[in-house]
C-alpha cells in the first residue's frame, strides 16, 4: 500500500467509525500533534483521544485530497469536516447538538506501511463561532 492508499484507508476507517481498523493503521509509537494542543505519543494515548472525540463529536470527512512525497514517507491531506457537537468538551462552549462545517488539513509521517505521526490543523476560532 502506498502513502496515498494508506491515508485513504485511514480516513475510510474514520468515516466508517471502525476504530479497530483505524487504530491498526498506526505504529505503536505514533506521534499525534493535536490542533492547538499538546503532542501525545503512543497508540494508547491516541485511542483515548479518539474515545473522547467520539463521545463529544460525530464527524464525517468529505472532499478529501491527499498528496504524498516521492518516496512515500510523508503525506498531507486537505478535507472538509462535517460535524455535530454532541457532548461538552472541556474548555469549549456547551454542546447542544450544533452542526458545523470546517476546512481542515493533516500532515502524516509514514513508516513500515503505518502512520507514525499525524498533525491535524483547523481554525479553532471558526469552529467556536459556528457552535456558539
Amino acid at each position: 500500500m502506498n502513502a496515498t492508499e494508506l491515508v485513504q484507508a485511514y480516513y475510510a476507517a474514520f468515516n466508517a467509525g471502525d476504530m479497530s481498523s483505524f487504530l491498526d493503521l498506526l505504529t505503536d509509537d505514533v506521534v499525534h500533534d493535536i490542533n492547538q494542543g499538546e503532542r501525545q505519543v503512543g497508540k494508547a494515548a491516541f485511542a483515548a483521544f479518539m474515545e473522547k472525540m467520539n463521545r463529544c463529536y460525530r464527524e464525517r470527512l468529505e472532499d478529501i485530497v491527499i498528496m504524498q512525497n516521492a518516496d512515500g514517507s510523508r503525506a498531507a491531506a486537505e478535507f472538509t469536516v462535517h460535524g455535530q457537537y454532541l457532548a461538552d468538551d472541556e474548555g469549549l462552549p456547551p454542546a447542544q447538538g450544533q452542526t458545523y462545517v470546517l476546512p481542515a488539513g493533516a500532515f502524516f509521517e509514514l513508516r513500515d506501511g503505518k502512520v507514525a505521526r499525524i498533525s491535524n490543523y483547523y481554525n479553532l476560532n471558526d469552529w467556536i463561532a459556528q457552535v456558539s
